[in-house]
């Protein structure tokens, strides 16, 4: 089931990317040197991209791979009902978020992060529960 998220999320920020440059799926599969119809079938969500192929295209697409996996621009009930989850796995009044910060930002959120961090430690008795 994780792979299938993993694939939704890459698959739709593939997608984000070639719409934000103006790109079609035959320019990526020049640049990456992965098939037309690989692209096609992945962006369809029929096809299981290797590690390799996923790298490829990241490359191509001058975005790392990481980015790919772990950011997405579905709402967290897209990913919700992908993951059959019924919930975030957090504390009501709690969300996980993702986003890409100036450095300054980045700072502020890093702050909140750690303040949020020290909440959640009275709702579990293990700190190897929370996830940073």
């Amino acid at each position: 089931m994780h792979n299938q998220i993993y694939n939704q999320i890459f698959f739709t920020n593939v997608l984000r990317l070639l719409d934000e440059r103006g790109w079609t799926k035959e320019q990526l599969a020049e640049l990456s040197g992965v098939s037309t119809s690989f692209i096609s079938d992945l962006t369809n969500g029929r096809a299981n991209p290797s590690l390799r192929i996923m790298e490829q295209l990241a490359d191509a697409l001058e975005t790392p791979l990481p980015a790919l996996l772990e950011t997405t621009d579905l709402d967290s009930k897209s990913l919700a009902l992908l993951t059959g989850d019924k919930g975030n796995g957090l504390p009501e009044g709690f969300e996980r978020v993702s986003v890409v910060l100036t450095a300054h930002h980045a700072y502020a959120v890093k702050k909140w992060a750690e303040y949020a961090r020290e909440k959640l430690k009275k709702y579990t008795s293990s700190p190897f529960n929370i996830v940073s």
